[in-house]
Parts: structure tokens; C-alpha cells; sequence
């Protein structure tokens, strides 16, 4: 579930964003178990859609980097697509 995505930065500017995964849920959809993935976010495409995929269940496809940069965002894994999970 895609729970935070923002703009963050002073003189860099990215995109990082949260996703809670999911590893046991109850029968009211209620995350029991749980861990974060956090991310960044370069396409600008891509960030329309995340605005509107807060709060739902998405997949993403993801690179990971060797290091976090701080001109490249704060996390290790640029996010590349996204879709809504059915």
C-alpha cells in the first residue's frame, strides 16, 4: 500500500515515497505484518500517477542503485513504473 510520497529537497529536488509490504492481512484488510520500502522517484510522468495511488494497493518495478546520492534521492531504489494492484 502506497502510504507517503512527497517533494523533498533544497537545492536537489526529488520524489521519495513509502510503501507498507504487506506480508499477512486480516479479513478487513488490515495489515497484521508489515515493513516499509522506501523510494525514489525521477520521472515526472510517474509522479502524476502517484499523486492520484495514495492510500491503494500498487506494484512497482524498481532499479536498485548501488549507494543513495544525495542529488539522486534519499533511498537506494529508483521506482521506474507503477500500476494498481486488482
Amino acid at each position: 500500500m502506497l502510504q507517503k510520497f512527497s517533494s523533498k529537497g533544497t537545492l536537489f529536488k526529488t520524489y521519495e515515497g513509502e510503501i507498507i509490504l504487506s506480508s499477512i492481512s486480516s479479513n478487513s484488510n488490515v495489515t497484521l505484518a508489515s515493513e516499509k520500502f522506501f523510494f525514489t522517484l525521477k520521472n515526472k510522468a510517474l509522479v502524476r500517477q502517484f499523486d492520484t495511488l495514495q492510500g491503494q494497493n500498487v506494484i512497482v518495478h524498481y532499479r536498485q542503485k548501488n549507494s543513495a546520492v544525495f542529488w539522486r534521492g534519499d533511498s537506494d531504489y529508483l521506482v521506474d513504473s507503477v500500476k494498481l494492484r486488482k
